[in-house]
């Protein structure tokens, strides 16, 4: 007769305990394949439990397929081998890098991280109590797979009244993060196609193309942008640009440009243009500049952009605009996927966006990160550090480049400054190949920099500089 005692069954119930014993017997062997257990009578009188509890653990059992019931015979252990299994190995968190563990920095100058005052929490709670109140229905009803229409009506009017675009709501498609997107597109537009990026250009973009077993090629880049002939020579069919704002290197493509951009995809049946028009809301002085997808007659512009730079880096919302001859083929192909944003944050956002609460978060947020910027740069100019730093491209966006006059070896500046708590990531970075590598020039992304030390972080900067 098996036995266990039930005064070791802890925080499980006995039925639960007393399945979880058998069926370690079973898997050790103890108990054999067919062996008979004893009947649910039996077992109770020898545990002193009730018949019940016996029943519901032969159930577990059986519906694990650990046992088997024979009508009036009664119950045996299953016939089958169970794999030998190698020890688990033991981690400790010394032994693995755990992803997201941030270091301590006076100045971390790769972070986008969203500075926790700048969002609007007051205003945004009060929006989802009123979505929450207003519309439970539509909560509750599944969107369609480009999102729900109120959001995507909302974008279309914002997109109409502060980028001067004009089009359909049912362009819009909406997804987590432009990363989900990307993989839509591949799947939409087709693996073999040779898809082309900037150089220098967002590395991750070739990992995402990559991982999705696209051919993902490197193009290069004069002061107006990336070279229509280089284009041509890598046979590109699709090609993904950030013409607003290029990142890194802070171009801003000329109108001339991007009237050839859109005849390079308009010259072959098939070519696209992805225009990433990633933080053009925070353009610094003057109006955003106009998109390459205003002015596109042939319906080659395929518009991204996201709220992850103007609400917070943690929030997952993008969008794309399709052209209408690939709308047909997105819904016939794709439509199957359902939308990654949950309804709650979409209603939450149309509401924000329609009442005009994201156009005045837009502006508070333009006036903070000019004021930001200006002091930064004021403190990098300051005296004889104007001597050996020079910055371009600060204009727009939240990043600029920073140039160090400096016999230095940008490994040994990287290091100097790493000492005093500033975390750089040279230009040089963002290159594929190592022709036209600039020495000591830097990306800063400012946006989560405490712009109260800015006099110090500069101060370090200059000392690292001087041999």
């Amino acid at each position: 007769m098996i036995t266990y005692n039930i005064a070791d069954s802890g925080s499980d119930s006995i039925y639960e305990f007393l399945s979880k014993s058998i069926k370690k017997d079973i898997v050790q062997g103890i108990l054999k394949a067919g062996e008979k257990l004893p009947s649910k009578r039996q077992l109770a009188k020898n545990l002193g439990v009730s018949v019940i509890t016996v029943e519901n653990a032969y159930g577990q059992l059986m519906a694990e397929g650990y046992i088997y019931s024979i009508p009036k015979k009664g119950f045996y252990v299953s016939d089958f081998k169970f794999p030998v299994q190698e020890k688990k190995a033991v981690f400790t968190r010394e032994m693995v890098s755990l992803a997201g563990q941030a270091g301590s920095w006076l100045a971390d100058f790769t972070s986008n991280q969203t500075e926790t005052d700048l969002f609007p929490f007051t205003i945004w709670s009060k929006v989802i109590r009123e979505v929450l109140n207003d519309s439970r229905v539509q909560l509750m009803t599944n969107s369609e797979s480009g999102g729900i229409q109120a959001l995507r009506e909302s974008i279309a009017c914002y997109l109409k009244e502060f980028r001067d675009m004009h089009v359909w709501p049912e362009q819009i498609i909406v997804g987590a993060g432009t990363e989900y997107l990307y993989s839509l597109l591949i799947q939409l537009l087709g693996r073999e196609k040779i898809y082309a990026v900037e150089n220098p250009g967002y590395r991750k973009l070739e990992k995402i193309y990559g991982s999705l077993g696209a051919d993902c090629r490197w193009i290069a880049m004069d002061e107006a942008g990336i070279c229509i002939s280089d284009l041509e020579k890598q046979q590109a069919d699709i090609v993904h640009i950030t013409p607003s704002h290029q990142y890194p290197a802070g171009i801003i493509m000329p109108v001339s440009r991007r009237y050839e951009m859109l005849g390079w995809a308009s010259r072959e049946e098939g070519r696209y243009i992805i225009e990433d028009d990633y933080d053009s809301e925070l353009r610094l002085s003057g109006r955003p500049v106009p998109t390459l997808q205003s002015i596109d007659m042939s319906e080659c512009v395929i518009y991204m952009n996201t709220f992850t730079k103007t609400l917070c880096s943690t929030v997952r919302i993008s969008y794309m605009i399709l052209p209408q001859k690939l709308l047909t083929q997105f819904y016939e192909k794709l439509s199957f996927y359902s939308c990654t944003v949950s309804n709650f944050e979409q209603y939450t956002l149309a509401k924000f966006i329609k009442e005009g609460k994201f156009e005045t978060h837009i502006n508070r947020l333009r006036n903070y990160y000019r004021r930001k910027r200006d002091i930064l740069l004021e403190a990098l100019k300051k005296g004889e550090r104007k001597e050996v730093i020079s910055v371009s491209g600060e204009e727009s966006g939240l990043h600029f480049l920073m140039k160090i006059h400096s016999n230095l070896p940008e490994s040994v500046f990287l290091e100097r400054v790493r000492s005093m708590g500033i975390k750089l990531v040279p230009l040089s970075f963002y290159y594929y190949g190592e022709s036209g590598r600039p020495e000591n020039v830097y990306v800063m992304n400012y946006s989560s920099v405490d712009i109260t030390k800015a006099d110090e972080i500069a101060d370090k900067i200059y000392k690292c500089c001087i041999e």
